[in-house]
């Protein structure tokens, strides 16, 4: 009798085990089909992959060449460059600093940082980490050299206006890491390099460095790669963004580095629990539409939310707290690197990994890209018809204007006009629809039809600053833009 309760209890247990490891081999197939055809679809030279569930590491692999005039290809011991991404290692830097009491969100930056003018007096640090502060952007500026100090950056950023009213709204600025970079050097004594490195990634001795210098040539570092659409081959980056750029854009990491990373953000090592929600709590934007946290990008995929950010179009990491799962995509370059390509993984990978997080509108809108892309122009229109038809509250108008753009860029003037036009279709109350279509036919030498798209404009939006200009260039005979 004992001997058979034991048999028929190992029994369930050995069939558990199998189902478990049935649908885990299933799972890492569907992520395996997923990204070839990413990879394959937008020629992507190389990809790190991580999906992290309930602490365990449930997939990590490498595809593709970390290096493609050496052939070398990506591996464990492959750092990329993570862009933007980096700005959550920055985040967690401000935040240990805070449940320090070294710091605190509500102090003015006039603190720590001298000389700056009056219209900054109100500039706090919550505004700094929630892109609300309204500081001119450092970045757009062509007098304000990578290879000026940084007083002489600041001395030449003080004659710049303001952008907007601090707290009113969002909108993503570089000035605010760098001054971000330069309050943690002032509170620590330490460069921002030594104080990230020294408090984040002790004791690591390969995988982890900063340069926001592309051209750089680091063992193990995966290369940069811009697309060019006219010769249909990639270039290595050689971009350099000076030392000032490494809070917002620097790091370089391996995907190892990077999960280590994440584990030690879940485990509660870098921060308190409380401390690290409170890095996901939205900001309150005056304007009460723009929804970002401190530091963090809050997505909501499937009306749950997730935190990350994403770099250079080309990486991105995002956390689902109340899913105990996290996503890390790396790459070194994208062919089409306007549609958001990392974001689209991030979103599918986890529809794979749990089904409850299928958001079934931004799948949707990948297909869409997706079609656009590899099917003949009037299948591609086809399916995003069908798509409509079944969905008529789904609002695609971004996505089409820009796949409409990425596809006159690559050549296909025609099809990118075509999608263009649709655009209009489906939107014909958007003066940016017909704005694009405009500029489409402009761009393609169809002058009369370009004239009529922009008087359309300015039915819809008579002050159109835009449209006035480009209808006087027509008339004036100029077919440059």
């Amino acid at each position: 009798m004992k001997k058979s309760f034991l048999i028929t209890v190992l029994l369930l247990v050995f069939n558990l085990t199998f189902s478990q490891k049935k649908e885990e081999n299933l799972t890492e197939q569907k992520i395996d089909n997923y990204i070839q055809e990413v990879i394959a679809i937008n020629e992507i030279p190389g990809v790190a992959l991580a999906v992290i569930k309930d602490g365990k590491v449930v997939y990590e692999k490498y595809y593709g060449k970390a290096s493609l005039e050496e052939n070398k290809a990506v591996d464990k011991n492959t750092a990329f460059k993570i862009f933007s991404t980096t700005k959550l290692s920055t985040n967690v830097g401000v935040f240990q600093l805070i449940e320090q009491g070294k710091l605190s969100l509500e102090d003015p930056i006039s603190k720590y940082l001298n000389n700056l003018p009056k219209e900054w007096q109100g500039v706090k640090i919550k505004n700094l980490l929630s892109h609300s502060s309204g500081l001119p952007n450092i970045v757009m500026f062509e007098d304000i050299a990578i290879t000026l100090s940084f007083d002489e950056k600041l001395k030449l950023l003080s004659n710049k206006p303001m952008e907007f009213v601090t707290g009113n709204e969002y909108n993503y600025n570089q000035t605010n890491y760098l001054f971000l970079a330069k309050i943690i050097e002032k509170i620590t004594s330490l460069s921002f390099d030594e104080y990230i490195l020294n408090n984040q990634f002790p004791g690591v001795k390969s995988g982890v460095y900063f340069s926001s210098n592309f051209g750089e040539a680091v063992l193990n570092s995966a290369s940069r790669y811009n697309y060019n659409a006219e010769t249909k081959k990639y270039i290595k980056s050689i971009s350099d963004f000076g030392f000032d750029a490494h809070s917002a854009n620097g790091l370089n990491i391996s995907l190892p580095e990077f999960i280590k990373w994440n584990q030690n953000l879940d485990n509660d090592i870098y921060l308190k629990k409380e401390t690290k929600y409170s890095m996901w709590q939205p900001f309150a934007f005056a304007n009460k539409t723009d929804r970002f946290a401190y530091g963090w990008e809050i997505v909501p995929v499937n009306k749950i939310l997730s935190y990350g950010f994403t770099g250079g179009n080309e990486t991105a990491f995002r956390k689902f707290p109340d899913h105990k799962l996290t996503i890390i995509f790396l790459s070194n370059g994208h062919k089409y690197s306007s549609l958001y390509v990392q974001s689209q993984v991030i979103n599918h990978v986890a529809s794979i990994v749990d089904q409850t997080l299928t958001d079934d509108y931004y799948l949707a809108g990948e297909k869409v890209n997706q079609a656009f892309l590899k099917l003949d122009i009037k299948k591609a229109e086809q399916n995003y018809l069908d798509i409509k038809k079944n969905h008529p509250d789904w609002d695609f108008e971004y996505r089409l204007n820009v796949i409409g753009y990425t596809l006159m860029d690559h050549g296909r003037i025609k099809d990118g006009i075509k999608v263009l036009e649709l655009n209009t279709i489906e939107n014909p109350k958007s003066e940016n629809a017909f704005d694009s279509l405009a500029d489409g036919y402009f761009k393609s030498n169809q002058l009369e039809n370009s004239k009529k798209s922009y008087n359309k404009v300015l039915e819809l939006s008579p002050d159109h600053k835009n449209a006035k200009e480009m209808l006087e260039k027509i008339k004036n005979g100029s077919n440059k833009i």
